[in-house]
Order: C-alpha cells, then structure tokens, then sequence
C-alpha cells in the first residue's frame, strides 16, 4: 500500500501589503520555501485551499509570481488549487484546461464538484467557494447558507466511485463542537444573513480535509485542518506560527500530519504603556526589528510621538492612542467623554492639539456648526408617510 505525501497550504493573499508595507518579497520567499519543501519531503502533491490572490483583479506583480510558482512547483509535483473568496473563480480559471496536462489542477466552478484528481491510492476533491447564493437555485437548495452549500457538494462527491482515500479540499468558515475557530482581523466576513459556518461533520468519511479561509492553522478534528496563511496579514496573528501541513495518506485514510513552519520575513508586535515607557523600558530591546502597532496611554497626547517612536523603533506602522485613567478621579477617556456634548468634545480637542482653552467666539462658532449638521440631519429624514407613526430623532 503506497503512501502519498501531500502538502496542505492556503491564504497566499499574493499581492496584500500590510499597512502599506509591500509583502511580494515575503510572499516571493514562501514560494522558495515551498518548493524547498517540495524537493526535501519528496511531496507528491500541493494542496491549495483557496486565496491565491488578495482582490478579484490582482496586481500584474502579484499574477506573475503565481505564474512562476506554478511552473517550478509543476516541475517537481502536481498541484491541485481551487479558488477562495478572494479570488475571482473566472480570471484565476482562465486556462484551466490545459494545466491538466501539466499536472496543475485548478479548480473554480461549482460545475467541477465531484470530479476527483486521483492521485495513485488517493481521489482528490476539490471545492471551491460556494457562494450560496450563487449556487442555491442551481443546486436547489433547501436554504440559503454555507452549509447547505457544502453538504450538496459533499452529497456529490460520496456519489463518485473513485477508489482509495478520499481528500476534499475547501474554502469556509467550519466549526466543530470541540473546537472554538480563532478568526484573525485580516479575513473578510463571508457571512450570509449570519449562516456562514459549516460544521466538521460535514466531511465526515473522508481521510482529509484541507481548509482554507481562516488564517490561523487550527486543527478541528484529526483529519480537519487550517493551513493557515503563510505570512501575518493583521497584527491579530500576533502569536500564530504560519506555514503548510506535511500530511500522509494511503488507501486506508489519514496517516501522519505534521507541521512545517515558514521563513518569518519580519516579526510583528504590539506595545502598549506611555511614551517614555516604551522609550527606556530595555524589555522591548527585542521589538527594534519588528513591524510594531503601538498604544499609547499617556493621560494627554505626547507631541511628535511617531517619529520618537522611530528612532527606537523604526518599522512603527499603527500608531494608537488609548488614554489611561488621568489623575482627577482615576477616569479614563471613555468615561470622561461618555455624557459630553459634541461641543464640549470639540473644545477639548482644541485645548489639547493647540494647549490653549477654545475661546468664546470659537466655541460659539463651533455651536453654530453642531446646530447647522443636526438640521441637515434632520432635513434628510423623510417625512413619515399619512398613517405611519414618526420618529423621533
């Protein structure tokens, strides 16, 4: 019974900068990383579980560096990709046809479910997204969600008699009873009227499933798994170890699956405390190298804060300022701002950017402006219709 080694990844998000930074370099060295893989696992087949590209229309840089990926890694393997949601099914489908040939398999219409890339003792099923509502009427869905979407393409792909293991990729929001999925700020919401999970049982009967959408890798079940992305998109994924899942299977199902963790191209951090803090603290020796989002929680907002950021640590991308509870009755920001009028608020931010109270003429001039936008507020509102009871504003 021969073992076939697979390798699961996803999210490439290729021509995603994060906070401006540009990430192709990072994304060009997974590649690298990938292929090295590749050759030393002696992989003989990479699973792509959707979001090759960031947006619907990517960048020329980024389509190249996919189009380059795609020959080296066919020069030593096959390749089966789908599209995620991300991507446009068409555009990242041109072409499809004849990669066959090449070993490259990409799969983008629902038409294709149930049609397995068999792989000696292993069918391979790829799914790729299913909008529902793209596919409710042609399905004929009983609902409007991601689970019934998924279930109708699992229903497929038990009526195929392929022999061997069975291994689905797909792109979603899956759920299971054990497990709590950890979401990152980076992934779009793919929720339909609030039914976007899917639960693991969906795939049940098969040896594995190779996830894409959630950033995080995450294990739901034994044979349920997230690669993840390859590289950090938000600073939630702070703490996330990114890279593939090396996994084996034969005839008689799942194996072995470990992970192979990638080439961090720059570390990422958050710091939180007062200026000063975080300019002597030694601790943070560590972070000078890091792309930083830092908080500031100085009672009032130190001048020139970022660029004294910089000259400790120069990669500072996000700049926050949350103030703590000030000295007056230990009150913090929010709650010294909570019953303010808009007027007052204003007056505040002119004492504290220019250090002077607002004078008479100035607030009276800002009273004008806060009275003008409540009647244009109010001027927009319809006029409730004869029988209809108004509201209030």
């Amino acid at each position: 019974m021969s073992v076939m080694r697979l390798l699961h990844t996803s999210d490439w998000h290729l021509g995603r900068s994060f906070h401006r930074e540009d990430l192709l370099g990072a994304q060009a060295a997974f590649a690298d990383h990938l292929l090295e893989t590749v050759r030393d696992e002696r992989v003989g087949c990479v699973l792509v579980s959707g979001d090759v590209y960031d947006r619907a229309i990517p960048p020329v840089d980024a389509v190249r560096l996919y189009d380059e990926t795609l020959r080296r890694l066919a020069a030593v393997t096959r390749v089966v990709v789908i599209s995620g949601n991300h991507d446009s099914a068409v555009r990242l489908g041109v072409g499809s046809g004849l990669l066959d040939s090449a070993g490259v398999h990409v799969r983008t219409s629902p038409e294709s479910v149930g049609r397995p890339v068999v792989l000696d003792d292993v069918a391979v099923y790829p799914i790729p997204y299913l909008e529902p509502d793209f596919v409710r009427s042609s399905w004929e869905l009983a609902e409007r969600s991601h689970a019934a979407a998924l279930t109708e393409a699992m229903r497929r792909i038990s009526e195929d008699a392929a022999p061997g293991a069975r291994v689905v990729l797909a792109h979603a929001f899956v759920t299971s009873g054990n497990v709590e999925p950890v979401v990152s700020e980076s992934e779009r919401d793919i929720g339909v009227g609030g039914v976007q999970m899917v639960p693991a049982s969906v795939f049940d009967g098969v040896a594995y499933t190779a996830l894409g959408h959630l950033h995080g890798r995450q294990t739901l079940r034994e044979g349920v798994r997230y690669s993840g992305s390859p590289i950090a998109y938000s600073f939630s994924e702070e703490r996330h170890k990114k890279g593939s899942w090396l996994v084996d299977v034969d005839a008689g199902g799942l194996r072995e699956a470990s992970f192979v963790e990638a080439p961090v191209p720059r570390p990422i951090a958050q710091l939180r405390g007062t200026l000063e803090e975080l300019l002597s603290d030694p601790r943070h020796d560590s972070c000078t190298g890091h792309w930083l989002k830092v908080t500031l929680t100085d009672v009032k907002r130190p001048s020139g804060a970022m660029e004294r950021l910089k000259a400790r640590f120069p990669h500072t991308l996000v700049l926050g300022f949350e103030p703590s509870a000030s000295v007056e009755g230990e009150r913090t920001w929010a709650e010294r701002v909570k019953e303010r009028s808009g007027v007052e608020l204003a007056c505040d931010f002119l004492d504290e950017v220019g250090g002077e109270e607002a004078l008479p003429e100035e607030r009276a001039l800002l009273e004008d402006a806060f009275t003008h936008c409540r009647q244009e507020e109010r001027a927009r509102v319809p006029a409730p219709r004869p029988g209809e009871r108004g509201t209030s504003r």
